[in-house]
């Protein structure tokens, strides 16, 4: 990959304001507001003793990754498209393919540095326990990364223009949150609907994230699950991309 190409798009990622805000702020300012409920500072017999914002650490940790993959990227690289800044590229000795490159790594680095923002102030501020079983945490946010970087691809994949790329990405946007446990944790959820939620990219890395925080290994099932779905949706769109 072109270095060049990089640290223009993460100069250009940088302008972005409302990109900033989304993806870095939104989720621990949302987990903050959260915090400062008192009921959700204590302890809740149906948590297993967990209180509800050690709970929502994850689904905060998730949901920037879904805000830079489902949301952003893929208006990103349709409007690069839409411009004919693809095009353009083609013809130069920089492929188009570098620019994708870069683009996954500017969002998948915001995702991250999202992802330590929000287990940061969890931590700071409202005193939630650092994951105990870091390798396995580490292993399923890198896979929750990958999955939601894959699935932004599908839908710029599937997009002509920015406005339908929005459209796409804010109609798997709300199912992708609700089995990332937004509105209602996995933990709470009825049986029957969380081992099907657990089938979803985001429901397996929520149970993965959960899991590992409270210091057991991922699961087999989940980490099947999110690699899984990491091959299918690179496979969908390699197939469906188009530069023009």
């Amino acid at each position: 990959m072109n270095t060049a190409v990089l640290r223009t798009e993460i100069r250009l990622f940088r302008r972005e304001p409302a990109a900033l805000f989304w993806i870095l702020l939104f989720p621990t300012l949302l987990l903050a507001i959260l915090g400062s409920i008192p009921s959700f500072r204590d302890a809740d017999p149906e948590l297993g003793g967990l209180r509800t914002i050690d709970v929502y650490v994850p689904v905060a940790v998730l949901l920037g990754l879904i805000m830079g993959g489902l949301q952003a990227m893929p208006q990103t690289l349709t409007g690069y498209r839409e411009r004919g800044i693809l095009r353009r590229m083609s013809t130069t000795p920089v492929r188009p393919s570098a620019l994708l490159t870069a683009q996954m790594l500017v969002f998948g680095g915001a995702a991250l540095g999202s992802a330590l923002l929000a287990l940061a102030v969890g931590r700071l501020a409202f005193d939630v326990r650092l994951p105990e079983q870091v390798f396995g945490y580490g292993l399923a946010l890198v896979l929750a990364v990958l999955v939601a970087l894959a699935l932004g691809a599908v839908v710029c994949a599937l997009s002509r223009t920015t406005k339908i790329a929005g459209a796409i990405g804010s109609a798997v946007f709300f199912p992708a949150m609700f089995c990332a446990g937004l509105w209602a944790p996995v933990q709470t959820m009825p049986d029957g609907l969380a081992r099907a939620v657990g089938y979803t990219p985001f429901g397996a890395a929520a149970e993965a994230l959960n899991r590992a925080a409270a210091g057991d290994w991922i699961g087999w099932t989940h980490l099947a699950v999110l690699i899984a779905w990491t091959v299918l949706l690179t496979a969908a769109a390699t197939r469906w991309f188009r530069w023009e």
